[in-house]
């Protein structure tokens, strides 16, 4: 792994001062000379002006602008009916990896693309094997469920990897596959690492490939790896700036890290890109991607006790009207930042009175998302005394549950929900004075939250676990125990600002009642 930074490091610095890209000059297309996507160059069997769109629609695809991807695949579609790789786009545009899981409707449209490529045929043998490789996640979907397609489809562009050693797009596509299947309780990251290995394989031919800087980061966005992906993380937003999501993306790791200033300078120019993309596309409508960085500007600000530039952000969040499209993140962005707000900044009351809005959003569709706005009344309501609120807030979180508890595609929310539960059932019995009851309940909901590994659509929990069990025994008088709970969340969350405020009273505490026990 220090071999991969040291790559990561020299490759990327290389990149940045403008250094050429050896051995492929003259035909990688940098994918539209009026906007900056990045270097990609995926050949296909069409004429000088397809190929260049198609280069733009795959920069596009690896910056996770689906929609706009899509868009141009269609394009190249209409203008050429017999393009089959055009079809292979569009199928791709909808298959959501690492993201989110992918909806009903969006499956069906894939499903008929990756149906019509199938029919057409690539016109060549590379051409086949990367429409074969997305067919098998779409097919037989009566038979199998999506992990068993995920992995399917990792299987296929394993084998597309071993065939076509030298096909960059191929290594690139098959170091996504892998994350895709990334179990998020392997604390191992066996697979995060596969994939690294990967792409840092191809890195030196290409230090300007979007996919290359961006997948590293998603590699390595845990608490052990995050440092490895610094390299990466600085250069993606340079590689890709027309891409609101390149943008956004480096923050990942800015917030792993403890790095606020350069998270809300990343997440602002997000924010700007996607308002200015729906400025051309869709004037009126707030893009979702937006709302997403708006997420992470609220947890920097807050971190660096920025309350009122938080507060901006919340205020933003109420006033949107449209969202470009109804995803998972517009729902964990409209749910996590006032209740992050409020729970941040211990204002129990307010977070009690919290409320599940925009009401116009199908909340229906996102269960785990309603949770935060429960977890935070819940929480809130406990802290203030109101426990029969929080016991009603309690009563909804535990309808929540069932309702995601057994989905199998993408993230184990029920797993997520279930430590939120545990956190309000604990501040309920601290409530009715019940400390070790609460103590317990808030210990096993850190163990569990620490056993899965956090999803990528949010900078953290709106209240890490253990940093609420450490507050808790600061509380009952057991600051010893607490120390090494708040520096444990401070380990894998550096620089949290409640964890090194209540570390210090800890230490305070301890040294009060007992000055020799004191840490020094």
């Amino acid at each position: 792994m220090k071999r991969t930074f040291l790559a990561l490091s020299t490759v990327f610095a290389l990149s940045l001062a403008g250094a050429p890209v050896s051995g492929h000059e003259g035909h990688i297309h940098e994918a539209v000379s009026a906007e900056k996507l990045g270097t990609v160059h995926f050949a296909i069997s069409a004429g000088r002006e397809a190929q260049k769109d198609f280069d733009r629609a795959v920069a596009l695809l690896h910056s996770f602008e689906y929609e706009q991807a899509e868009k141009e695949f269609r394009g190249i579609a209409d203008r050429d009916p017999k393009c089959g790789m055009a079809f292979w786009g569009i199928a791709m545009c909808n298959y959501h990896p690492i993201w989110g899981p992918t909806t009903q409707t969006e499956f069906e449209r894939g499903r008929d693309a990756i149906g019509t490529a199938v029919k057409l045929g690539g016109k060549t043998d590379r051409e086949q094997g990367y429409i074969a490789a997305i067919d098998t996640y779409y097919k037989a979907a009566d038979r199998l469920d999506a992990s068993m397609r995920k992995a399917a489809y990792e299987s296929a562009m394993e084998r597309m990897h071993q065939r076509f050693p030298d096909d960059m797009e191929a290594t690139v596509f098959y170091a996504l596959s892998i994350l895709g299947n990334a179990s998020a309780t392997d604390k191992t990251y066996v697979k995060q690492k596969k994939a690294a290995e990967l792409l840092n394989s191809v890195l030196p031919q290409a230090p300007n490939h979007p996919g290359v800087a961006h997948y590293l980061i998603h590699s390595l966005d845990y608490p052990g790896l995050a440092a490895l992906a610094l390299p990466a993380a600085r250069a993606y937003s340079k590689i890709a700036p027309s891409a609101p999501h390149a943008q956004h993306m480096p923050s990942h790791i800015f917030t792993r890290l403890g790095l606020w200033d350069e998270s809300i300078h990343s997440n602002l120019e997000a924010a700007k890109a996607a308002r200015e993309l729906m400025a051309r596309t869709l004037p009126g409508s707030t893009y979702f991607e937006e709302l997403h960085a708006m997420d992470y500007l609220a947890y920097a600000y807050l971190q660096l006790g920025k309350g009122d530039a938080a507060k901006g952000i919340v205020d933003a969040i109420h006033a949107v009207a449209k969202v470009n499209q109804e995803t998972f993140s517009a729902a964990y962005a409209f749910a996590a930042v006032p209740a992050r707000y409020a729970l941040e900044r211990h204002e129990w009351v307010d977070a009690a009175k919290l409320d599940v809005t925009p009401a116009w959003f199908p909340w229906d569709k996102f269960a785990w998302a309603e949770a935060l706005t429960q977890t935070a009344r819940g929480i809130g309501a406990a802290r203030s005394g109101n426990v029969s609120a929080a016991r009603a807030a309690l009563a909804r979180m535990d309808t929540l549950y069932r309702a995601v508890a057994g989905v199998k595609e993408g993230y184990d929310w029920a797993s997520q929900v279930d430590v939120q539960r545990r956190e309000v059932g604990g501040w309920i019995a601290r409530a009715e004075r019940n400390d070790e009851e609460g103590i317990r309940s808030l210990r096993s909901a850190a163990d569990l939250e620490d056993s899965i590994d956090k999803h990528p659509v949010t900078p953290g929990a709106l209240l890490p676990a253990r940093e609420q069990l450490a507050d808790l025994l600061v509380e009952v008088g057991k600051a010893e125990e607490a120390i090494p709970a708040y520096e444990a969340v401070l380990k894998s969350s550096p620089g949290r600002r409640n964890s090194l405020r209540g570390l210090e009273q800890a230490k305070r505490d301890l040294s009060a009642t007992d000055p020799s026990s004191a840490p020094r």
